[in-house]
Order: C-alpha cells, then sequence, then structure tokens
C-alpha cells in the first residue's frame, strides 16, 4: 500500500482528504477508492525515475513493423471469426470548446455534413454488414459529454450496431493549498471535478459492468482509440497477429516527424516494453529525446488490449500508471488534477508489443488546420465512412498548415472560406490577420497570406497561388 511511505504530514492530509471525500454524495464508492488511491500514490513519491543509460530501442520482435504482422485468411469466414472477438471503444469524454463548439468534439462536423461518430458508426455498419458479425461500439463519455451522447447515440437507433456508453470516473479536484477537494469548498458545479485521463479507460470498464458482459459474450479484445483520430479504423492484420501470438497489449506507433518530436515513444527498459513520455525525461536528455535519429517512432493512442488481461490486472489493482499532476486554475484558485494514461500500462501486460503502423493510421484533428486537411482534395471519404488520402499528391507527408486565431473556432474558419483550396501540392501554408478565400482557390509549394494589421484581405475566386508571400491585393 503506497502510504507505507508517507510521510506524518502527508498521513495527515491523506486521511483528512478521506474524511471530506466520503461526504461527497455525487461520486460512487469506487469512485472514492480509486481517488484516494491514486492520491495516497502521488504523494508517496512513487514515480519511477529512468535510469536514462538503461533505456534501449525495442527490437521488431517487440516494436513489430506493420509488413512482419502475420499474414491474413482469405476466407471471409475466418474474418468473421476474427470480428466476433472485437470491440470497438472511443475515448468521447472531450469536448469541442478548443475549437469553438459546445458539447463532445465528436460532433463536429468532419466531412460532408458528417461527425466523427458518424464516420465510426458508418465504418463498424459496414463491417459487420460485409461479414455479418455484430461488432458493437463502446464510447467512454466524461461527465462534461455524457448526457449529450446519451440523446445523439439515439440516432443511430436504426443501425446495425450495439452502441454502449458508460462513464469515466469524476474526481474532484484538489486545491493545491491545503489539499482539500474543490467541491467541498463551495464550488458544487461541474468546475469542481475532472475526469482522470484515459488511463481510466480500465477500471471504469470494470466498475461499469460493461467488461463482464462483453466477456460473457466471448469477446476478447479491444481497440481503443481517440474519438477524433480519423485514422483509427479496425485493422484486421493487428487483431489476428496478437490473437495468434496471444499478446495481450498493443501500441500502434508510427515513425516521428518534426511535427510530433513530443510524442511519446517506446522504450525497451530492464527487459520490458514501455511508454516514455517527454514529462520523465531527465532536462539535460530532453532534445536527445526529441531527436528523430534516436527516438524514431511515437504512440498514436491506438491501442488494442486483451479483455481478460485487463479484468485480472484491475482486479488484483496492478496497474500503477505514472501519475500526470496537472496543475489548474479554477475561478482565481490553484488546484491540482492527477491523471494517467492508458498507453502507459503497456509494460503490465504479458507479451506486450508494438505494431509500427502507417502513418495513415494517425490522422486526428485537434485544430481546424487539420479540419483543413481532411475538407480539402487532399482526402476522400469513401461510403463506409473511410477518410482516405489522394494518391495524386506525390509527397508523403502532410502539408503544414498554419492558421491565425481569427480561424480557431469552426464557425470562423468556415465563414473565412467559400470553399476549402486545392493544396494537392501544397508544401506549407500560414495565415494571419483578417484574411477571406473566394471559391476554388489553389495552393501551392509555400505560401504566406498575411494581411496588415486592421485591413480585410480577400483572396478573389479561382486565384492560383504558387510558392508566394501575400500581403494585399497587390501581390495576389
Amino acid at each position: 500500500m503506497a502510504t507505507a511511505t508517507l510521510s506524518l504530514s502527508d498521513t495527515d492530509k491523506l486521511s483528512n482528504l478521506k474524511s471530506a471525500i466520503s461526504t461527497l454524495n455525487q461520486i460512487t464508492e469506487n469512485e472514492k477508492s480509486g481517488f484516494i488511491n491514486l492520491v495516497g500514490r502521488y504523494l508517496s513519491g512513487e514515480a519511477q525515475h529512468i535510469d536514462w543509460s538503461k533505456i534501449q530501442t525495442p527490437t521488431d520482435e517487440v516494436v513489430v513493423p506493420y509488413d512482419k504482422l502475420a499474414p491474413l485468411s482469405e476466407d471471409p469466414a475466418e474474418t468473421k471469426k476474427l470480428l466476433d472477438k472485437l470491440v470497438v471503444l472511443k475515448l468521447n469524454g472531450g469536448l469541442g470548446t478548443t475549437m469553438g463548439c459546445t458539447g463532445p468534439k465528436s460532433v463536429i462536423e468532419v466531412c460532408n455534413g458528417l461527425t466523427f461518430l458518424d464516420l465510426i458508426v458508418k465504418q463498424i455498419e459496414a463491417l459487420n454488414a460485409k461479414f455479418g458479425c455484430s461488432v458493437p461500439l463502446l464510447l467512454m463519455n466524461s461527465f462534461n459529454t455524457h448526457d449529450d451522447t446519451l440523446k445523439i447515440v439515439e440516432n443511430y437507433a436504426n443501425s446495425n450496431i450495439d452502441i454502449h456508453t458508460f462513464n469515466q470516473s469524476q474526481y474532484p479536484r484538489l486545491v493545491t493549498e491545503d489539499f482539500a477537494p474543490l467541491p467541498c469548498k463551495g464550488n458544487s458545479g461541474k468546475d469542481g471535478w475532472y475526469p482522470p485521463g484515459h488511463g481510466d479507460v480500465f477500471p471504469s470498464l470494470m466498475n461499469s459492468g460493461k467488461l463482464d458482459a462483453l466477456l460473457a459474450k466471448g469477446k476478447e479484445y479491444v481497440f481503443v482509440a481517440n474519438s477524433d483520430n480519423l485514422g483509427a479504423i479496425v485493422d484486421l492484420k493487428i487483431l489476428n497477429h496478437l490473437i495468434q501470438n496471444k499478446n495481450e497489449y498493443c501500441m500502434e506507433v508510427t515513425p516521428k516527424t518534426l511535427a510530433d518530436v513530443k510524442g511519446g515513444t517506446l522504450i525497451s527498459y530492464e527487459g520490458k516494453v514501455q511508454l516514455l513520455e517527454i514529462a520523465q525525461v531527465p532536462d539535460e536528455h530532453v532534445n536527445e529525446f526529441k531527436s528523430i535519429e534516436k527516438f524514431k517512432i511515437f504512440n498514436t493512442n491506438n491501442l488494442w488490449v486483451n479483455l481478460s488481461a485487463i479484468k485480472r490486472l484491475v482486479e488484483a489493482d496492478a496497474l500503477k500508471m505514472e501519475i500526470i499532476p496537472n496543475p489548474k486554475e479554477v475561478d482565481g484558485v490553484k488546484v491540482l488534477q492527477l491523471e494517467t494514461a492508458a498507453g502507459a500500462a503497456i509494460k503490465f501486460f504479458d507479451r506486450a508489443i508494438g505494431a509500427n503502423v502507417p502513418r495513415s493510421r494517425f490522422l486526428p484533428v485537434k485544430a481546424t488546420s487539420d479540419l483543413l486537411l481532411v475538407q480539402s482534395d487532399l482526402y476522400t471519404l469513401t461510403d463506409e465512412g473511410y477518410v482516405i488520402r489522394n494518391p495524386a499528391r506525390s509527397n508523403p507527408s502532410n502539408p503544414s498548415i498554419e492558421l491565425g486565431p481569427e480561424f480557431k473556432k469552426v464557425a470562423n474558419f468556415l465563414g473565412r472560406f467559400k470553399s476549402i483550396p486545392s493544396i494537392i501540392d501544397l508544401d506549407s501554408l500560414k495565415v494571419t490577420g483578417d484574411v477571406w478565400f473566394g471559391s476554388g482557390v489553389t495552393l501551392k509549394g509555400k505560401v504566406t497570406v498575411a494581411a496588415k494589421s486592421g485591413v480585410k484581405l480577400e483572396i478573389p475566386d479561382g486565384a492560383v497561388i504558387a510558392n508566394k508571400d501575400i500581403n494585399g491585393p497587390e501581390d495576389i
């Protein structure tokens, strides 16, 4: 038990916290004990210190190249057998606030008027119809997205998928000054609480009763991914490999580009594969961590996990992932959120591996600059809900796009483009100031558009702009 190594004052902190938590009737007993457990671990300072000299680059046995995965059978009956063992789980706890939207992020329209959730449902519908199987969809919501998601799921009542929702834990924010729960200080609204990161997916799946229900139906593996990653589609090759090799856990990684230097990477450490995040790296090694030469891959957060193994480890309270302290401020009060990440659980599972997958399996939409990419002619949408890259682009990497704050919110972004420009031959685009794009615009090479302060700059319909810096109409 973590409390064994607590100092006297920390023991007092924890016992005061336990008393305060016991009065909070908004959360379950499971949530209370999970929270106290997490805080106890945090106070005991159990954080693992990485000995840099022990880090080894994983071999191809540990991080398997995609083309070395076990071959698939051509027989549709075998495919159906595989799919009947699978559950798809999307992490659906995030709000669309950073992109200026209300409600769950998964209901932002991405392509052709369809939302993230519409696309996910279409993909699984197509699989179930094609192979006569019943892959269920689970959505892990947070208390922020739960009510809205329940209403949205009703739209899919006529689909051929079972859709289940469950909530991740709801923990109280801690006031930094005295370690008291914020809801006990009179802040009883949503601001007093937080969802403790996606590492919570494992205990929440168990506590919700969903895990036992899935096991009872003969399900064996769950494919977990962020709902905003358009590339995270069911991949039978990965599932087949895991079943054949009895791997309890697989993290999809992909080669780093300069845009991904802060992403977590997989390392071999003392005989086990584990996730190394930038927060764990000693200051003197940060530049080395960011280098593409030494650490060549990063975590996509597409994870495949054996359901029986989750049950075993949660019941044994063995999933002690690294704690990520996340300091925040609520109404001028400094608070602390303790979180964990699902990827960090890799080291607790037997025969855990990474799969080095193509970049196409990582297409997250985190900002309107990503929306520009997926709504442009660089991508097309198939009838089955897959977003496919246009083979007409010869450059394997996507253009880098930087849009100014005027484009940050989805509504403003859509308003400033009469139609999304053609960017098949674009290398980079940087837009600043009050810029408006006409319809049928084509952008090529390196393009910068910078409106002068207080001046509205309109790019005319049909303009073709190649390798130019545009500061006014005279430059077009």
